[in-house]
């Protein structure tokens, strides 16, 4: 027979808890601080093995994995073949330094990307030393005690200890879909598969129901997450849609120019052109006017983009969100810290038949009282003493200060608590808890099973309309008499219509008929006796009211999703401005009734609604779709584990930083890191910015690649020579769109955004105004090119100087056409270059550039470049300035349409 030290060889789920405890030398209490520290040392911080961050070397090479690259390598090989050292020289020197560029716009974009992924960080409930602590999960050792709920992920793998009908979604490590129901009573043998091994909880897998206790057995990489990081860190990232959409753009503009390009070459070579000099020219054509590099930049701007988000408190947890949010037509948000201030405190008691007596105090302070007379005393200690025992808060003295975590409602009621003279600490010796049902969203009440000298007492809180069908009698104080329903239905609407979230108690004795403590269920909460209500208030975020006010601007329209009764939820409607009348208010109760007539009934009822009120989150699905349906772009916020299927069905799902469960944050694509709705609107301004700053950067890529394209099938239709060398195709796009493009992407907002209307979520990039815009610009920069280039050949200036003016006219109109890309209707003379210093840097910097190259011994013989006179050049920047007059007359005709709505 084995011996105890042999059984603690087998591994935990081989085990009971008895000897589990024995084996990670642990005990009920806790871990002590010392042992904690002892430990972390030894095992190291619970944090899954890290992929090494990509290095600056392997971005750089990464550069040239690119179709263009090799062409233009080839060239350079051709050149040196044809013993034009100084091309090929310049060749390479334009791919390292637009390696070099990409490189840093590529290694930003990712160092980005991490510092935003730091910013969520899992939490842990774990038991030390006798107390609750909320801890950072990376700090866990092997021996802590956790306590798992509902919406929590397993932060380690863990050997349950109790449960309390606790059920994990484990498809990440098994691949079923269907939560698992656990028992911590079960011992399993060695060999038991993991999927079956029912008396274990693993790290990184979903807590979907109920409360549980567990020892954490095996944190980091020696948990079973751990031993498969690497698989699952080596797995690729889907890219936004946005980006897979320009990838397959870029090639469709690829092949045009191709064509293109091929057809101007053939015409070259029929005209007597060698060969070798044809494919110079026609591959930094193609280099120039094909928008290789496009989704790199792109990338770079919503990059920036989730950055801004982040310095605004909105973590895009998705790069599809960024671009996403743009589009956002209907906000269906949480009221409970997201338009409130999540600082819930009961500011009334409501006993039967007594008048609502006030409880005085500030915030998550003990001190206070309440205003009652002698003879209520009892039944405010007997409520207040329910309202401690049915809880899973914490609130105590912690160094000196009052800390608490745990669900609002609990903390507050622990502090009412407090107030009334009731030491919740005492509770647990004289009235120690031996079953508990957590709350369900979905039931809308909790319920605790006590051991008291009088036997076994249940004690239940929830909603009113739950609570008052299971209680017999009420308390008054002349004793405990028959219940009058009515009443108390009568006092719980005053509460709500004053704005209170309105929280009913009852308790009574249980007769288990000698069944066990956890079979405790809610068919055995009846002949209760109601206690009272307590109101509770959490204040508006002040901020909110404008929020939705710009929400009405922009075009978005705000809707309430609360748990909270219909007269309570219509009152903060009310104040915040979003909703007036009774019948755009919804009830979980009509939607129900809706539901079951067809999607077209639920769609009636939800078209017109602004508050949903008293929904289980299970409706918050059905509202999302029936919005979907509508023809919104859906934002939801959710915190609990069951907004998850609503927070994946919506457009956008956003979740709580703080006080979201990490199943919430799991299907989100948006995390708000301060649960605040008016940080839902900077996000919303975000996403518009930097769609609009995405447009921008294809805008001017696309029009510049355009342009000399047009100017070579002109030039080479009237029969004139090539006006411009291969390696000055190559310089202009490396002086202009290298520099340029990426300035962009850090365009600040214009001040407008929340103005106007949602652009459709279905609207193509390369829209109407766009391929406007794109013409136009293309045009005049070719036509313009054409006939100064033309004019000189004809004026008598050999083609070397003639080429010489048409590449100083391109790179200043590409200059200008940067300033010009900056807004698509608002006047360039409107916005200060000083908003956006990196492009006016960029710009001018372009330009010495060119003008530097002008004086270099040989960079100006490889680039076939000459020294203008600054009457030359102010007489060129006269003729690039067309531009300018065209594309201002341009924005200023659109500016009408768009006053008449025709845009």
């Amino acid at each position: 027979m084995e011996t105890p030290q042999d059984l603690t060889a087998l591994p935990c789920h081989a085990l009971s808890s008895e000897h589990a405890f024995a084996k990670l030398s642990t005990r009920a209490s806790g871990l002590t601080r010392s042992e904690v520290s002892e430990r972390l040392v030894l095992y190291g911080r619970n944090e899954l093995p890290r992929p090494r961050p990509t290095s600056v070397l392997r971005v750089f090479f990464r550069q040239f994995l690119s179709p263009l690259v090799y062409i233009l390598l080839l060239a350079a090989l051709i050149s040196v073949a044809l013993r034009d050292i100084s091309d090929a020289g310049f060749i390479m020197t334009v791919l390292c330094v637009n390696a070099l560029i990409g490189s840093i716009q590529e290694y930003g974009a990712e160092r980005s990307a991490q510092a935003l992924r730091a910013l969520t960080v899992s939490k842990a409930l774990v038991l030390r030393e006798d107390e609750d602590h909320e801890i950072a999960a990376e700090e866990l050792v092997p021996g802590d005690l956790v306590i798992l709920e509902a919406g929590s992920k397993v932060p380690a793998d863990l050997r349950l200890i109790s449960d309390g009908g606790i059920e994990v979604d484990e498809s990440l490590l098994t691949g079923e879909s269907v939560a698992v129901s656990k028992s911590a009573a079960a011992i399993w043998p060695v060999e038991t598969a993991i999927a079956e091994r029912s008396n274990m909880a693993f790290a990184g897998t979903l807590v979907t129901r109920g409360r549980a206790h567990g020892i954490a057995v095996a944190t980091g990489s020696q948990t079973q997450l751990g031993r498969i990081a690497s698989s699952l860190s080596g797995a690729e990232s889907g890219r936004p849609p946005l980006l897979v959409r320009m990838d397959r753009f870029s090639r469709r503009i690829a092949l045009a120019v191709t064509v293109a390009v091929v057809v101007l070459g053939g015409v070259s070579v029929i005209r007597g052109n060698s060969l070798g000099s044809v494919f110079l020219l026609a591959v930094a054509l193609a280099v120039s006017a094909i928008p290789e590099g496009l989704p790199v930049a792109l990338t770079v701007a919503l990059s920036i983009g989730a950055r801004r988000m982040g310095q605004r408190k909105v973590i895009a947890r998705r790069l599809v969100a960024v671009e996403a949010l743009g589009s956002c037509t209907f906000i269906a948000s949480d009221k409970t810290g997201t338009l409130t201030m999540n600082q819930l405190v009961a500011r009334v008691l409501a006993l039967p038949r007594s008048e609502p007596r006030l409880v005085q105090g500030q915030g998550h302070q003990p001190t206070g009282h309440i205003d009652m007379p002698s003879e209520e005393q009892a039944q405010v200690v007997r409520l207040c003493t329910a309202a401690a025992l049915c809880n899973d808060g914490f609130f105590g003295l912690r160094d000196d200060r009052w800390v608490h975590h745990g669900d609002a409602v609990d903390v507050a009621l622990l502090v009412l608590s407090h107030r009334a003279g009731v030491q919740p600490a005492a509770l647990d010796v004289s009235h120690p808890r031996v079953a508990a049902m957590p709350f369900d969203p979905e039931h809308r009440f909790a319920a605790t099973l006590h051991r008291h000298e009088d036997g076994l007492l249940a004690v239940v809180k929830g909603a009113g309309e739950r609570i008052l069908p299971m209680c017999t009698r009420m308390a008054t104080p002349a004793g405990d008499v028959a219940i009058d329903i009515a009443a108390l239905e009568l006092q719980a609407t005053k509460l709500a219509a004053s704005g209170y979230r309105v929280l009913a108690l009852a308790q009574g004795s249980v007769d288990l008929a000698g069944q066990p403590a956890a079979d405790f269920a809610a068919s055995q909460l009846r002949s209760l006796t109601f206690l009272g209500f307590i109101g509770m208030l959490d204040p508006l975020r002040p901020e909110a009211k404008d929020a939705i006010a710009a929400c009405r601007a922009a075009g978005i329209q705000v809707a309430m999703v609360t748990g909270d009764h219909p007269v309570t939820a219509l009152s903060i409607a009310r104040e915040l401005g979003f909703a007036e009348r009774e019948d755009q208010v919804i009830t979980g109760t009509r939607l129900a009734q809706a539901a079951a007539q067809g999607d077209a009934a639920v769609d009636a009822l939800v078209r017109e609604a602004r508050v949903f009120a008293r929904v289980e989150p299970t409706q918050k699905l059905q509202i999302v779709q029936a919005l979907s349906r509508l023809g919104h772009f859906v934002a939801v916020t959710g915190d609990g584990a069951n907004d998850a299927p609503a927070l994946r069905a919506a457009h956008i799902g956003v979740a709580m930083g703080e006080r979201g469960t990490d199943v919430a944050k799991e299907s989100a694509d948006l995390i708000l890191a301060d649960d605040n709705f008016a940080s839902i609107v900077a996000g919303v301004e975000e996403g518009r910015i930097s769609y609009a700053n995405v447009r921008k950067v294809i805008y001017l890529s696309l029009a510049s690649g355009a342009a000399e394209v047009l100017l070579f099938v002109l030039t080479t239709a009237t029969g004139l020579p090539a006006p411009l060398w291969p390696v000055q195709l190559l310089w202009l796009n490396l002086v202009t769109n290298g520099i340029q493009d990426v300035a962009l992407a850090f365009e600040p907002k214009e001040g407008s955004e929340l103005k106007k209307p949602p652009r459709a979520p279905g609207e193509p990039i390369f829209n109407r105004l766009m391929i406007e815009r794109m013409t136009v610009s293309a045009l005049v920069i070719s036509l313009v090119t054409f006939g100064l280039y033309a004019w000189m050949l004809r004026a008598g200036y050999d083609v070397a100087a003639a080429q010489n003016g048409a590449l100083l006219l391109l790179v200043l109109f590409e200059n200008i056409q940067a300033g010009d890309s900056r807004s698509e209707t608002a006047s360039a003379f409107s916005l200060s270059p000083l908003r956006n210093p990196l492009l006016l840097i960029g710009t001018l910097s372009a330009q010495l550039l060119h003008i530097s190259a002008m004086y270099i011994p040989g960079l100006r013989d490889v680039l076939h470049l000459r020294p203008v006179s600054l009457s030359q050049w102010l007489w060129t920047l006269s003729l690039s300035l067309s531009l300018i007059v065209v594309t201002e007359l341009h924005k200023w005709f659109l500016r009408r349409r768009q006053r008449a709505g025709r845009l």
